[in-house]
């Protein structure tokens, strides 16, 4: 069954695409690109699964919910 994960993307000072998925813990990676990004987290998704599913540690779908994001002018 496929799951829907979120993935928030940054883009650091050298111009690399860093994507962090918020419903798993530390489940982060980078790219060059956009489609290497979405590459790559699609890569890191698949191993956080297995280490969750290893270790036991399975998330609750109610325990961490994705909001959105919301820019402030201060």
């Amino acid at each position: 069954m496929a799951k829907n994960f979120h993935v928030i993307i940054e883009q650091d000072e050298d111009g690399v695409y860093v994507g962090k998925v918020s419903e798993l813990k530390g489940c982060l990676t980078q790219g060059d690109t956009l489609d290497e990004l979405m590459k790559n987290i699609k890569e890191a998704i698949e191993l956080c699964l297995e280490v969750q599913a290893e270790e036991k540690t399975e998330i609750e779908e109610d325990q961490i919910k994705f909001v959105g994001v919301q820019e402030v002018e201060v």
